[in-house]
């Protein structure tokens, strides 16, 4: 499937503001299910701009914009071709990969997605919740089927229940919230078993789904990747309760929300700023 994103984030500012310093993580991966063929960013007012690898190897651009202004435009072009991937074929037993999760030797490769994070924190509801979930006696793939249903279940999509910095404890407590919301919730659960997983930030398209391409508001979309031993790296949209396939765009991943932030940024000038985003993900060929 070949899909176009348009991604476009303008600051306000009631006052101007000036020695604006910005990151942005809006370049598309290439992997093994999707590449990256064409990629813009342009900035307003006109900024020149370094681009590097984090940690996690996403792509970041950096700019800063000195002079006074009033408003900042950011906007984001890709065209990316993406394709369906068959299930993962598990070539371990349960037993098998139990014993690697298991090993001194995964746990240090994998310990950055294991550890709990400040979104991630392994609290009593955390703990409480994750007991229904054993792991032992099956095999980690329908294991990360059975705890993505039941969280798509057990929470209800709200948009304005949650807001960028609520917690797992907070969402458990809620029982609603948006994508952000499910995908830690569901890190937080595999962690606490002992399963690396990791938040993926992206688009998911649906306009043919909605009788027209993006006719109606969409967004950014966060979804969560899991270690399964034996396969590599797997993922699994908890919101949708869905596996990852061609309607799904990935930018990058890390630990949580805090290492993939698409736009952040800081500034000197007056506390009140009016935030506009806009997205649009249309479908351009097969």
């Amino acid at each position: 499937m070949k899909l176009e994103i348009m991604h476009m984030t303008r600051y306000a500012y009631a006052d101007p503001a000036v020695d604006s310093v910005n990151e942005l993580r809006l370049t598309p991966r290439t992997d093994e299910r999707q590449s990256c063929y064409q990629h813009d960013v342009t900035v307003e007012p006109h900024s020149s701009m370094m681009a590097y690898e984090d940690y996690f190897g996403n792509r970041v651009h950096v700019f800063s914009v000195n002079d006074a202004h009033r408003e900042l435009v950011i906007r984001a072009r890709s065209v990316v071709v993406t394709r369906e991937l068959a299930p993962p074929q598990v070539s371990l037993s349960p037993q098998d990969e139990l014993a690697q999760l298991r090993s001194e030797a995964f746990e240090d490769r994998f310990i950055e997605y294991l550890l709990p994070t400040q979104y991630t924190a392994r609290s009593q509801e955390l703990l409480e919740y994750a007991k229904q979930f054993p792991l032992n006696g099956q095999g980690v793939y329908p294991w990360i089927r059975e705890v993505s249903s039941a969280i798509h279940r057990d929470l209800q999509y709200d948009p304005g229940a949650t807001h960028v910095h609520t917690t797992v404890s907070d969402t458990l407590q809620l029982r609603r919230g948006v994508c952000q919301d499910y995908a830690h919730l569901m890190i937080s659960v595999c962690r606490a078993a002992g399963v690396p997983a990791r938040y993926v930030s992206g688009y998911h398209f649906v306009g043919d789904l909605q009788g027209g391409n993006a006719d109606f508001e969409q967004a950014s979309h966060a979804w969560v990747e899991v270690y399964i031993p034996g396969v590599g790296w797997y993922g699994i949209d908890p919101t949708n309760n869905a596996e990852i396939g061609g309607r799904y765009v990935k930018l990058g991943h890390g630990r949580d929300y805090k290492d993939i932030v698409p736009v952040k940024g800081i500034y000197r000038g007056p506390g009140h700023q009016r935030l506009e985003v806009t997205v649009d993900v249309r479908k351009t060929g097969e």
